[in-house]
């Protein structure tokens, strides 16, 4: 047994380790020999779990909309936690294990009795929450995207504090002496004691993971800068820095649990987890492989390219060269294949030549034509753009500030950069002098994850699409937006438009995919084409149709409703 995706969600007790994956897999793991004990599933991907305070049950928390409750060993289901509207991404027993609070991406918390009986429901939140952590067996705490730790009376549902750390808040934890400590966007430790909060500089980038030993006396944190920290907590003291280590490339910054033994286990990107020794300095990787998930795909006149989890760039089903980490986009430039991913990397594809490092992982990228060069944009997780020229030789040339969270989808068209932040804004920026034309707020409603530029043609003018985890389908057109709900039940991951400019191809976590049609300005029938989630489009010039690729490594077709195809046809013949 073991997880053939990335792990997002790692927890210790005892001599136990379970492990929350990607593949929607939760393993029981015996944390001296490595050895799997048990597996159990959700029906989509395992974002975290936790262990009960006296070690009888797991609790999981899933994007399936649900949390489930688990015995141990046997990873037997007890009770199903469902109601919210969206990924649940956290879940957690209060210190008596009588209660259960779950905090999700619908900025809805619910308390569960541990028999699975819904107690209370709190809204406040406006942004996506991603962890909570209890304070005593009345209290708990909540993070969130946008920027405020709010703290419940779990007997009552009320909101008893608000505490605005002006930025993004992945995590948080509670210290014996009862002070709340947050990691955020900006790489500060947030100490929260009484009514004072003191912020430490802790890492050069987002801390994805801050997390307590039980005793309390040490606390880990995790950044996208790479990095590893250890920090010894003495009652009444701010954090002190006693360790730091760079994660090898397999490390996923988002999971870690310290053990009774003081080392800690880690996230991956695929296969098992991952240990660190803090007294050593020495990593243990055994049973670690990334996975064969496809991140990013794209039509080359040599075929279709694709790059995901493993790092390994594939062109027509050959591998053509190895990066060695985990990629998240593939973009064409004066024929050559740029990639980059988690560890902020820009590599040339065809070699796996390092061209350019960045202090925050790489999420997307496009090429444009300026002032008769080639030139190479490249969004960041910390929201800059980085521009490369990429004739008549290649060169980093400027740094666009252009959002304040992670640049999730970038897109050129009608001499606009167009870029999509995961807060929900939209900008333009000029192609030439690369100054912002225009910038649109709350664009969707939840993440925005994907966007694309449009051709103009009979179906309409040119312009730009966006879709998010709102389920929306927006058009960008020089005339004015227009919105459509998309047919997915799930949020909506990645989108491609044909050169025509007619067709627009979404695709979905769930792995659904469905067409839209400008001419007729409506969807046709959405499909569900893979058990795993759709992770990248693509037009695919020489079959006529949209290449979908899956988190579970495969390739799909995507035909064009028969009455289009034909025109295609006829159209390429003429």
């Amino acid at each position: 047994m073991h997880h053939v995706g990335p792990i997002a969600g790692v927890a210790a007790h005892g001599s136990w380790i379970a492990s929350a994956g990607y593949d929607n897999r939760l393993i029981l793991w015996d944390a001296a020999s490595r050895r799997a004990l048990a597996r159990s599933a959700h029906d989509h991907l395992v974002n975290a779990c936790a262990f009960s305070h006296d070690g009888r049950y797991l609790v999981s928390a899933s994007s399936d909309y649900s949390a489930r409750i688990w015995s141990l060993p046997d990873l037997r289901l007890i009770a199903v936690l469902g109601g919210h509207g969206d990924d649940v991404d956290m879940a957690r027993f209060s210190p008596d294990d009588a209660l259960v609070a779950t905090c999700a991406l619908d900025r809805i918390v619910r308390v569960f009795s541990a028999s699975g009986a819904l107690r209370h429901e709190m809204r406040g939140h406006t942004g996506n929450i991603l962890s909570l952590a209890w304070i005593d067996n009345a209290r708990f705490v909540t993070s969130s995207v946008d920027g405020t730790l709010r703290q419940w009376d779990a007997q009552t549902g009320a909101c008893l504090a608000v505490t605005d750390l002006g930025v993004r808040s992945d995590c948080v934890d509670i210290a014996p002496d009862g002070r709340i400590l947050a990691g955020d966007d900006a790489g500060r430790i947030a100490l929260l004691s009484g009514e004072e909060t003191i912020f430490i500089p802790a890492h050069e980038a987002g801390i994805k993971k801050l997390v307590l030993a039980r005793d309390g006396a040490r606390l880990v944190t995790l950044g996208y800068d790479r990095a590893l920290a250890v920090w010894d907590l003495a009652p009444g003291q701010p954090p002190r820095e006693i360790a730091r280590e760079t994660m090898p490339a397999q490390i996923w910054a988002r999971a870690a649990a310290v053990c009774p033994d003081g080392r800690i286990a880690v996230g991956t990107f695929g296969g098992s987890w991952a240990r660190f020794d803090p007294e050593t300095a020495l990593w243990d990787l055994e049973g670690v492989e990334a996975g064969e998930a496809i991140n990013a795909l794209i039509d080359t006149p040599r075929g279709l390219a694709s790059i995901g989890d493993a790092g390994r760039l594939r062109l027509g089903g050959i591998c053509l060269a190895e990066m060695g980490s985990l990629c998240n986009f593939l973009t064409v430039c004066d024929g050559r294949l740029f990639t980059g991913g988690h560890l902020g990397e820009l590599y040339d594809g065809a070699s796996g030549a390092l061209l350019h490092r960045h202090h925050s992982p790489l999420n997307c990228g496009a090429a444009f034509q300026r002032r008769s060069e080639k030139h190479l944009a490249v969004g960041t997780y910390t929201g800059e753009i980085l521009v490369f020229a990429v004739t008549p030789s290649f060169a980093h040339v400027a740094t666009i500030s252009a959002h304040a969270n992670a640049v999730k989808s970038l897109a050129v068209g009608g001499g606009a950069l167009f870029s999509a932040c995961a807060n929900t804004t939209l900008a333009w920026h000029d192609l030439e002098d690369l100054t912002e034309t225009r910038r649109q707020p709350k664009a969707h409603t939840r993440i925005a994850n994907a966007a694309c530029a449009l051709a103009s043609g009979p179906a309409g003018p040119a312009g730009f699409a966006t879709v998010g985890r709102d389920r929306m389908l927006r058009l960008w057109l020089p005339e004015g937006e227009s919105t459509y709900l998309t047919p997915h039940p799930n949020s909506v991951k990645c989108l491609a438009a044909s050169p025509c400019g007619r067709w627009l191809a979404s695709g979905s976590y769930g792995g659904t995919v469905a067409l839209f049609d400008r001419a007729a300005m409506r969807f046709m029938d959405m499909r569900r084409i893979s058990k795993a989630g759709i992770s990248a489009l693509c037009w695919q010039e020489a079959s006529g149709a949209f290449a979908a690729a899956g988190y579970d490594g495969a390739i799909h077709a995507v035909a064009l409703p028969d009455c289009a195809s034909a025109q295609l046809n006829h159209r390429h013949a003429a």
